[in-house]
């Protein structure tokens, strides 16, 4: 891995292509450090010619929070929200995952099935938590009416709930660094890694899991202990992350993407989703970080080839992004060279940086007040310049891959990559990433438009026939957070990205001016809006009368016409 590592591009992409990034051992991958100050990127810079037409802007939106009700009637909320989405500029709507969950409340990350979208009675319920496949397929219909594609999130690097354990030969690894191995023999374990799916009956396809198709597993069912166990004659992926010595491990059944079974099942299953849902408009591939970047770069080549053909951002073609949490933009890049550019990932750091530099200014501003801070900070250090909020993004490493966000179901309160985001500054991040050029696709929150209930008790409805819009149970309403500045802002920022965030600020006038500023003082900034040229004028008054009387010159033709035309409609209009 340490070649591919070691290509530093310079800006725009290089043509080069880069070598694989697994040219051995997890072991050899260094965390980068070339950075990029967000200076490096002109902001004139746009891919597209400057006298031609600017395509309408992308937003995506994601569709959900964790905390949201599993009362089964997620799809039709969204169904009737898709026409105001799309008046307010969101083209593309991130779905929780559709699949069949390990139990009927879950939210689809602990995923059981991939074929059943809420078709078969298994988990405890036929639908997912979020509703029903006739209702997904509406959703995806009536999205593609109002030009809103919906993005499958696809959750393909583990399987949970088991329908039966076996018995398997593995040895126990160590969690901090998963090459490390601490047992000298294998052991016979049992482990959840049966999968017969009995509601499908092996309807769309005939592969029934087991121990052969996972690499390891978190539980012995036989000692009732919980480890990191590695099944015997399996190896872990060696092109994934590095962290923990090789992170191919997350959770549940970890699936072996070299297995040909499972490749093929996982390939064929892209060609399913597309003939279950046939405007569908993409995915959003769940931790990738955590499986093999080659089977990654064969999937994506697959899904070009046999499911959704044509060059990329063509009509027809699916848009990809990808979750791979690293605070290292440069890596991120040389994984999207590696993919040849063909998927989208998320800006991680771009996050960071809101967070930082968000909380370092509330600090510095409760220190001003007499409420204490933090010691080391001061105004206009980094940790509170708004210039820096953009170095080392992968905005600036590859603005056209990039997938800006402020908060999503993984950094909001209560979740494993939390990453705290100071209120006052969460309109000012979004205004960043919707109103900025090169900031990549921006992607709204959920819970940023319509709240969220937090981390609350989830009442379940005792069955799908109890579930309806006027008595599901819901969280506890006294526990709702309604949505930054009370669902007023973020609307309007996005219509303004809709409407007027095109162009530069030298292009002649198109564009959106936006000021900032992270202290609490009033301040303002003249923008030009004299159209009309009457500052001009006023100026050249001011100009000729300390010149003193200037000689008159004969007016011009023109002149004569013009103020002629302007004396017969003062006439007719009575104006003197």
């Amino acid at each position: 891995m340490s070649a591919f590592l070691g290509l530093v591009p310079q800006y725009p992409s290089p043509t080069l292509e880069p070598p694989p990034p697994y040219g051995g051992t997890s072991s050899q991958l260094r965390p980068l450090r070339h950075r990029r100050p967000a200076t490096s990127l002109p902001s004139t810079y746009t891919p597209y010619p400057p006298d031609a037409p600017c395509p309408p802007n992308r937003t995506m939106v994601q569709g959900f929070e964790w905390y949201c009700p599993p009362d089964f009637q997620h799809w039709r909320r969204l169904t009737k929200i898709i026409p105001t989405l799309a008046q307010l500029g969101i083209t593309q709507i991130w779905i929780p995952p559709a699949c069949k969950a390990s139990w009927k409340t879950g939210n689809g990350y602990d995923i059981y099935d991939l074929y059943d979208l809420g078709e078969f009675e298994q988990k405890g319920s036929r639908k997912t938590k979020w509703g029903g496949k006739e209702e997904l397929q509406q959703l995806v219909a009536v999205g593609a009416q109002y030009g809103v594609s919906v993005l499958f999130d696809a959750v393909l690097n583990h399987k949970a709930a088991a329908d039966f354990k076996e018995p398997v030969l593995a040895r126990r690894v160590d969690p901090k660094d998963r090459r490390v191995v601490l047992d000298r023999k294998p052991t016979e374990i049992e482990a959840w890694t049966g999968y017969d799916f009995p509601g499908r009956q092996g309807m769309y396809s005939p592969l029934r899991w087991s121990a052969r198709h996972f690499t390891g597993i978190d539980y012995d069912d036989l000692r009732k202990e919980n480890a990191i166990w590695k099944f015997e004659g399996k190896e872990w992926a060696e092109d994934v992350d590095e962290e923990n010595g090789n992170y191919d491990y997350l959770m549940f059944a970890d699936i072996d993407h070299q297995h040909p079974e499972v490749k093929r099942d996982l390939f064929h299953w892209t060609w399913w989703l597309k003939s279950q849902l046939p405007q569908l408009g993409g995915l959003r591939l769940d931790a990738i970080k955590h499986y093999s970047y080659s089977f990654v770069r064969e999937f994506l080549a697959n899904i070009d080839r046999h499911v959704a053909p044509g060059p990329p951002g063509s009509p027809g073609t699916w848009f990809i992004v990808g979750e791979y949490w690293r605070e290292d933009s440069e890596f991120l890049a040389r994984y999207i060279e590696f993919m040849h550019h063909r998927l989208s990932l998320f800006d991680v750091q771009l996050v960071s940086n809101f967070s930082r530099i968000s909380l370092a200014s509330e600090h510095l501003q409760a220190s001003a007040t007499g409420g204490g801070g933090a010691p080391g900070i001061t105004y206009g250090s980094r940790d509170t310049d708004l210039r820096t909020l953009f170095d080392d993004t992968l905005c600036i490493w590859k603005p056209h891959n990039a997938v800006s966000f402020v908060v999503n179901h993984d950094t909001q309160k209560g979740q494993s990559l939390e990453t705290p985001i100071a209120p006052f500054f969460i309109p000012l991040a979004y205004s960043l990433i919707l109103l900025r050029a090169n900031a990549g696709v921006p992607c709204v929150f959920w819970s940023d438009l319509y709240g969220s209930f937090g981390v609350t008790s989830n009442d379940t409805p005792a069955s799908e026939d109890a579930a309806s819009p006027r008595d599901t149970p819901l969280p506890d309403p006294q526990h709702w957070k309604p949505p930054m500045c009370g669902g007023q802002v973020l609307p309007k920022l996005m219509l303004a990205r809709r409407l007027w965030a095109y162009g530069t600020h030298r292009a002649g006038g198109a564009g959106v001016a936006c000021v900032m500023a992270n202290w609490w003082e009033h301040a303002s900034k003249r923008m030009d809006t004299d159209v009309y040229g009457f500052n001009q004028r006023h100026q050249e008054q001011v100009y000729e009368s300390q010149r003193g009387p200037a000689v008159e010159e004969e007016p011009e033709d023109w002149m004569v016409a013009a103020r002629g035309a302007a004396a017969e409609y003062l006439a007719m209009t009575g104006s003197d």
